[in-house]
């Protein structure tokens, strides 16, 4: 549920996760919010009660389309699915809860816009309030974005089983290691960087050793909690 519907299509329908959206295994329907304004100018947004800067998206247009998307999922008989809200006062995005998204009933993500949008919808309707981190967007529509793709890509398929293993965020909450390629040795101005020699080893053992003790290293100095 956007403002902004044609932010999307292009993050849909490019890159390798793009597989998930076309084999219908993550199945993404945009419902224009100024749809469901009844007035001529197609109005969602007004002044706040009680002063102070900026808009406050109105109610009732709200109202009206979650509406519409609970009676499309009662037609298409889907499982009754979260109504998520963006906003930076949210728990953060993480990647267990991208897998519990994932294997879930779907969800219903509203991109608010403006000062947000009325307390009132959220109250009667919002089952989880998300964040990227704490900054503010100009919208949700990069948040759901984000999210969309963190879900396509534990899809069957679309990435191999070998990269989801060294994925940032392993099972076990470890960070990722650090990944090199060619050339083995960089020319820099400040001197020549090579590859660290046990990725050249050919000993499995010790390169899974090495990455297993860089991940924990990282994850200490990045992520103590």
């Amino acid at each position: 549920m956007t403002l902004f519907p044609e932010l999307f299509a292009p993050h849909l329908t490019q890159g390798i996760t793009r597989r998930a959206y076309e084999s219908g295994q993550v199945d993404v329907r945009l419902w224009p919010l100024r749809d469901f304004a009844l007035d001529t100018y197609r109005r969602v947004d007004d002044r706040p009660f009680g002063g102070g800067p900026g808009m406050v998206m109105l109610a009732e247009p709200l109202e009206r389309a979650l509406a519409a998307v609970q009676a499309g999922r009662a037609e298409a008989q889907a499982p009754a699915a979260p109504v998520v809200h963006f906003t930076p006062t949210g728990a953060p995005i993480t990647q267990a809860l991208v897998r519990q998204m994932a294997e879930g009933p779907g969800a219903v993500l509203l991109c608010g816009r403006y000062e947000g949008i009325d307390q009132r919808v959220i109250d009667r309707h919002v089952t989880l309030e998300l964040s990227l981190g704490d900054f503010v967007l100009s919208g949700g529509e990069l948040p759901a974005l984000a999210l969309l793709d963190a879900i396509a890509r534990l899809q069957p398929g679309v990435l191999t089983a070998q990269s989801h293993e060294q994925d940032s965020f392993s099972a076990d909450g470890l960070l990722d290691c650090p990944h090199y390629s060619r050339p083995e040795v960089l020319a820099t101005p400040e001197g020549a960087l090579p590859v660290p020699p046990v990725l050249l080893s050919g000993h499995h053992a010790q390169i899974e050793r090495w990455r297993r003790d860089q991940s924990l290293a990282l994850t200490l100095r990045r992520r103590p909690e």
